[in-house]
């Protein structure tokens, strides 16, 4: 298949009508059903036994771990962190890790085949090198990891060390995500990270001697003090450092979640939803313009990054990490708050520390809630995932899904999506619009209402 690229001509102009008509809130769909259906009702004991089931297969796995430690809030951030100067901490924790790996190896009746591995946090860089080698030799003695498995790990280049770069590398990482959100000086201010782009550039350079195959940056728009002006600098910047891969999320203001967000409203004016799409725009066009393919939702790749080659084969996958190459993985997640999924079910570990250690000194694994999936919610999930990841889903809508049919008229009329015999396809202004989309196969969002974050 012939690589498909987007140019600057084919962005759609913003339609600010259809932006407040469709700026309201709904998941990122990094799951369905997402984390808001996962309930405390359900025994951990029948979550784990499904596990179980699901482990005893041939199929290779994906792991996460969760390091919830940061030195300082960024006021932005929905992630479960803990803010400590105190680094012997991560030594107790790395403790409580080995106790949950060791009640899951257990369980398996096989030793697991590893094809993915992240670490994510907090700041999975706030661990001492030395405790970082520890934590790999933790996994490496408990798992078989691919020769091909993809291993990734999240940096905070403000705290980052040669010693760190190699640490993670002789573990096997080489991938690596840098937290920038936004070279501006004013919005780093009212986010509280302080952040130079010498400072970005060293970690680049870093991780490219140390012969990481990927370095991604994660930015974010719609930050107080964001102009089109200022962002334009900004993606200068980025760009003049080549990344692999771009992450540029839209912020999501949840002040109900995450009490310290209210800061940022009184730091300045958040943008509108307009100056939102206006930026949008803005990303969209600069970095496509400059060679990179529109992945998704928020992500970009170079056209011969991993990403950019699952989208035109159709092989794209979407998990909690964001977009993925290695769909149909069961995922294992290891530490506070870490959320695993099978194919029948969602499960997350306790997201308090106390309750997370006090569980495994019982010598109980710390699953605290979850969900198991019907064959509608399965089938839903892969449609939702599908949209989600721009392809057509395979469904037949007038014969399938009926109800669904009539919800999509009116996206219909507003140019966001074609239905011809039954068949969805997303337009180039609905690639905008995704989340909307979705909704529309999500059987749970009445009970959720008002706890997602606007979809612009």
């Amino acid at each position: 298949m012939g690589e498909t690229r987007e140019s600057p001509a084919n962005i759609p102009d913003m339609n600010f009508d259809l932006v407040r008509k469709y700026n309201v809130p709904g998941p990122r769909y990094t799951s369905y059903p997402t984390a808001l259906q996962f309930s405390e009702t359900i025994a951990p004991a029948a979550l784990i036994d499904e596990a179980k089931r699901d482990f005893a297969g041939e199929k290779e796995i994906s792991l996460y771990v969760h390091l919830p430690f940061c030195e300082s809030l960024c006021r932005y951030c929905a992630c479960n962190t803990i803010i400590t100067t105190k680094h012997d901490e991560a030594a107790e924790y790395l403790n409580y890790l080995a106790k949950e790996i060791s009640l899951w190896t257990k369980m398996f009746s096989r030793r697991q085949r590893v094809g993915q591995l992240h670490f994510g946090g907090g700041t999975p860089t706030f661990l001492r090198p030395a405790e970082i080698e520890k934590l790999g030799a933790m996994l490496h003695a408990a798992f078989d990891f691919a020769g091909d498995a993809e291993i990734s790990v999240e940096i905070d280049p403000r705290r980052l060390t040669r010693e760190h770069v190699a640490a993670y590398r002789k573990i096997g990482a080489t991938r690596a995500s840098l937290g920038v959100q936004d070279f501006d000086a004013k919005a780093q201010k009212s986010i509280h990270r302080i952040q130079s782009l010498d400072t970005t550039e060293t970690a680049v350079r870093l991780l490219r001697d140390a012969g990481y195959a990927s370095v991604n940056f994660d930015l974010i728009y719609g930050l107080p003090h964001q102009t089109e002006e200022t962002f334009s600098r900004t993606l200068d910047a980025a760009l003049s450092l080549s990344p692999d891969r771009l992450a540029v999320f839209s912020y999501a203001h949840v002040p109900w979640i995450k009490p310290a967000q209210k800061i940022l409203e009184r730091e300045g004016a958040l943008p509108t939803p307009e100056q939102k799409l206006v930026l949008l725009k803005l990303i969209i066009e600069r970095l496509t313009g400059a060679g990179y393919e529109n992945i998704g939702m928020d992500h970009f790749a170079k056209p011969t990054d991993e990403l950019a080659i699952a989208r035109r084969n159709g092989k794209l996958h979407r998990n909690f990490q964001g977009y993925s190459t290695r769909a149909g993985l069961s995922l294992l997640g290891l530490g506070v708050s870490s959320i695993s999924q099978t194919d029948k079910s969602f499960r997350q570990n306790e997201r308090e520390l106390p309750a997370y250690k006090a569980r495994l000194d019982a010598g109980e694994l710390p699953v605290a809630k979850g969900v198991f999936l019907s064959d509608d919610d399965r089938r839903r999930r892969e449609i939702i995932m599908k949209i989600m990841c721009g392809s057509a889903p395979d469904s037949d809508l007038e014969n399938e899904f009926p109800a669904e049919r009539e919800k999509l008229r009116p996206l219909e009329a507003d140019g966001l999506v074609k239905i011809e015999n039954g068949r969805l396809t997303i337009l180039p202004a609905g690639r905008l619009f995704v989340r909307n989309i979705a909704m529309v196969f999500d059987t749970y969002l009445q009970s959720a209402a008002g706890r997602h974050s606007k979809t612009v």
